[in-house]
């Protein structure tokens, strides 16, 4: 089924010879975020498992699933007034929401201002400057994600808004960000609903909470039976009440986020972080997903979960972003 936004003008080819939609011209870049494919594993998945079904979200234009919310939330808040033409644009970012803000505002018109780490996949802070955003660096503790680290990226952030007036978009409290990711919800349920499939389960980390929330809510509305979040066991905020230092990107910030309670889950899981890293190589090379730390850690997941459900259940989680994102690091490396 094509993405609603996409005009089709002609049909092409897939592998299996069936028709595929071709898209006729964009009117903006901005209508090329979302429409990504839903991927059944296949040589990863244990005998006597459940399905194990992947959101790939690489396709978007910055390589994320941040795109989605970068739109929803800029749109919403001119929408609402409260962003004006012109008006300086800010947040606090580990990487991916920094580059579709800044894909975004590119696009809008907007000056925008990003607060970010040494933490964080260098790729991710040449793409925003590649978008023309301002990128603030902060020193992290020897390339540590850290609660305190947040703390200190806010206060910067808050530093910006009262010096230039910037309208800080607060991904962390922002319920438009629900909104992009409820189509990303809706999209699996379509794609999904095409082959009969019924999802039985959900698993995604979580970073500011907008994505599990905003996709476990459209599931639900589908039948979903469970929604696990997953965290880094190195630290186990929802699980046990702790946070710690850890190295998987755009997850586990040391909170309880506030939008988890739109889309709340059913329980939570802790995911060893290496046994996620060590994921990611055979992931690409066995499956042809690309994916970063987070993207390893969700699967894994899933297919712990996949093991627990058996045969005719359906896992679904989501890959957030392109492994091309992650090259510079030791996450591709033999």
């Amino acid at each position: 089924m094509p993405h609603p936004n996409l005009p089709v003008r002609t049909t092409a080819s897939d592998e299996r010879g069936a028709a595929m939609p071709v898209p006729g011209v964009h009117a903006s870049s901005l209508r090329t975020i979302g429409g990504t494919p839903l991927v059944r594993l296949g040589r990863l998945v244990p005998e006597g498992a459940a399905d194990v079904l992947v959101k790939v979200e690489g396709g978007n234009p910055t390589g994320s699933y941040k795109d989605r919310m970068a739109l929803a939330i800029v749109e919403g808040a001119e929408r609402r007034g409260v962003l004006r033409p012109g008006q300086r644009v800010v947040e606090y970012t580990g990487g991916s929401t920094g580059s579709s803000l800044a894909f975004v505002c590119a696009v809008k018109g907007y000056p925008l201002s990003l607060v970010s780490s040494d933490a964080f996949a260098p790729e991710k802070l040449r793409t925003m400057r590649a978008f023309g955003a301002d990128v603030t660096v902060l020193p992290s503790e020897g390339g540590r994600i850290t609660p305190g680290l947040f703390v200190r990226m806010r206060e910067e952030v808050e530093r910006i808004v009262e010096r230039d007036g910037a309208f800080w978009t607060d991904q962390f409290h922002n319920t438009d960000a629900l909104t992009g990711y409820a189509e990303l919800g809706r999209e699996i349920l379509g794609q999904a609903g095409a082959d009969g499939v019924t999802v039985d389960v959900f698993c995604a980390g979580v970073g500011t909470g907008g994505m599990f929330a905003g996709v476990s809510a459209a599931l639900r509305a589908g039948g979903l039976e469970r929604a696990v979040a997953l965290e880094p066991a190195s630290s186990p905020t929802l699980t046990a009440g702790t946070a710690g230092p850890h190295r998987v990107e755009g997850i586990a910030t040391g909170i309880v986020p506030p939008l988890l309670t739109h889309g709340p889950f059913d329980e939570a899981l802790t995911v060893d972080e290496e046994e996620a890293r060590r994921l990611a190589l055979p992931l690409a090379r066995q499956e042809g997903v690309f994916t970063g730390t987070s993207g390893a850690l969700n699967v894994a997941g899933a297919l712990r979960l996949a093991r627990e459900a058996g045969v005719g259940h359906t896992v679904v989680t989501v890959a957030p972003d392109s492994g091309l994102k992650y090259l510079t690091g030791d996450l591709y490396t033999d």
